[in-house]
């Protein structure tokens, strides 16, 4: 509260800064309150568009890194050169490593079924 009350001024003017657009479209001054879309014209159309397009960026940015991340136990295990704690490093790194990869392409699937699941509905 001593906070508030010490920055009086910037406090007001932040929350004046914040709820300016809403002053503004709801006074009709100017903003018409179409929301145009960000990715362009040819660009997903729906949610489910930006989803899948999404996650499809988002799997071609890790899959890339999930292939690095397996070389690399690889080399722990030959690092390990049969020690027994340095072998579990290099298990428990992979096993990460492949979790990781199946979370990454069970999300794709997951939404891609719950897509193709709502699109169904939507036009039965």
């Amino acid at each position: 509260m001593k906070f508030i009350k010490k920055n009086l001024v910037v406090t007001l003017a932040i929350a004046l800064l914040a709820f300016l657009p809403i002053f503004m479209v709801s006074a009709g001054e100017g903003i018409v309150g179409t929301i145009k879309n960000p990715l362009g014209s040819g660009g997903p159309g729906t949610i489910q568009e930006f989803l899948l397009a999404f996650l499809e960026g988002i799997t071609q940015l890790a899959l890339p890194i999930v292939i690095l991340a397996v070389i690399y136990s690889g080399f722990l295990f030959v690092k390990a050169q049969g020690n027994p704690e340095e072998i579990t490093k290099a298990k428990e790194a992979l096993m990460y490593t492949l979790i990781g990869a199946a979370v990454l392409l069970g999300a794709s699937a997951i939404a891609t079924l719950i897509i193709d699941t709502v699109k169904a509905v939507g036009t039965a």
